[in-house]
């Protein structure tokens, strides 16, 4: 394999010009026009066959072996955060209320990257590269999207990859580690109807500010008391909105929230769980319950084959490192599971947080941003793992 981290760091001017051009015009999901109109212009000039208008902005590149072959899959995902950027960076959003807060800007401009590094190598490989550059992926259904209206047909891919600029941990780790990474995740609404009334006369009402209060408390008990220790999931109930004076009670309560899982069936656990206690607590304090859940995406789990190949490729891009192969797990979620849904694959973590140079906060944090190394760290890794997974398929 050619010196891929070589190349990458040759073209770090190009990645890093395009990064700090989506950074400062980021576009929220569904709505990247400008976005993907670059990277169809990047890719077309590179002569491949360029497919838009995917889930309204996804954009599909194929590269071409010099021989037919296997089929493997690249995704970047390219949307922004509607969230007001607070870094004072030179390349800071231009757009007020949006942010580039999770990294995708990074993601794109790695994947324009990826597509020179691979074009490049086209006559030293057998089979097609499929890059897909996937609008929406902050829980607005991109990826499901993108699957429906047919990214994983014509060609079909074998095996997926990708890969996410990761700030909890520092420039120069790489976590690449077979099964679950990526939690499945759900959004919740409860709407509790009771009877409204005067604050001083409760006895005339049906409260159902009080059976939110006693729901909230024992939904907890659905992790702590049903779901095996030596497993994970999470239940989180992160709003609550009713009445709006101090001496009435309110005719209806709403909560929102979220469920976590890494496991399809402590998942099915936790969603019957959760719909037997709100409907029990309800009709036990006179209230009638409705519930929404709507799934965001099933867990991100890594394919055990595809990982080996990534692995061998880091080995040779960082001979100096050793990737950390120990199960890095969050609670975070990642529409890149409906694409493995399809076929198998691996997503990996490359450490992009700088703490000396204060580029340390978290993603989503309104001073989140990175140390741009990763760009030519994860361009080298995502090329030389789509060649050792074709290789290999």
């Amino acid at each position: 394999m050619t010196d891929l981290y070589s190349q990458a760091q040759a073209l770090f001017p190009y990645t890093q010009a395009l990064r700090r051009d989506f950074h400062i015009h980021p576009e929220l999901g569904f709505q990247e026009v400008r976005t993907s109109g670059i990277i169809a212009k990047e890719l077309r000039e590179l002569g491949l066959e360029v497919s838009t208008g995917i889930a309204k902005t996804g954009v599909i590149g194929l590269i071409e072996g010099a021989q037919p072959g296997p089929v493997v899959m690249l995704r970047f995902d390219i949307d922004a955060l509607p969230i007001t950027e607070d870094t004072g960076a030179e390349y800071a959003s231009q757009t007020p209320g949006l942010m580039h807060a999770c990294g995708h800007d990074g993601h794109a401009a790695i994947g324009l990257t990826v597509a020179r590094l691979l074009h490049a190598q086209r006559e030293n490989f057998a089979g097609t590269l499929k890059l897909v550059f996937q609008p929406a992926e902050e829980g607005m259904g991109g990826a499901e999207t993108m699957v429906r209206e047919g990214a994983m047909e014509g060609p079909a891919p074998v095996r997926t990859l990708g890969l996410h600029i990761w700030n909890g941990k520092p420039l120069g780790w790489v976590g690449i580690a077979a099964g679950p990474v990526m939690a499945g995740a759900s959004s919740f609404k409860i709407t509790l109807n009771g009877k409204g009334g005067h604050g001083a006369i409760p006895h005339l009402s049906i409260d159902p500010v009080l059976a939110a209060a006693q729901i909230v408390t024992a939904l907890q008990s659905i992790v702590s008391r049903n779901v095996d220790a030596q497993k994970a999931a999470v239940v989180t109930v992160a709003s609550i909105h009713g009445g709006d004076a101090f001496n009435v009670i309110p005719p209806q309560v709403e909560m929102s929230g979220t469920i976590r899982f890494f496991d399809t069936e402590v998942g099915a656990l936790v969603h019957r769980r959760f719909e037997e206690i709100i409907h029990s607590i309800a009709a036990a304090m006179q209230c009638q319950a409705k519930i929404e859940i709507s799934e965001i995406t099933p867990p991100v789990i890594n394919d055990a084959a595809t990982t080996e190949s990534v692995l061998r490729a880091a080995k040779t891009v960082f001979p100096a490192e050793t990737p950390d192969t120990s199960p890095y797990v969050t609670m975070g979620s990642e529409d890149f599971a409906f694409f493995q849904q399809k076929a198998p694959g691996t997503y990996f973590f490359v450490g992009s947080n700088n703490e000396a140079r204060g580029l340390n906060f978290g993603h989503h944090h309104p001073k989140f941003d990175f140390d741009e190394e990763v760009l030519v760290r994860g361009s080298a890794l995502m090329a030389a793992s789509a060649l050792e997974v074709l290789k290999d398929a």
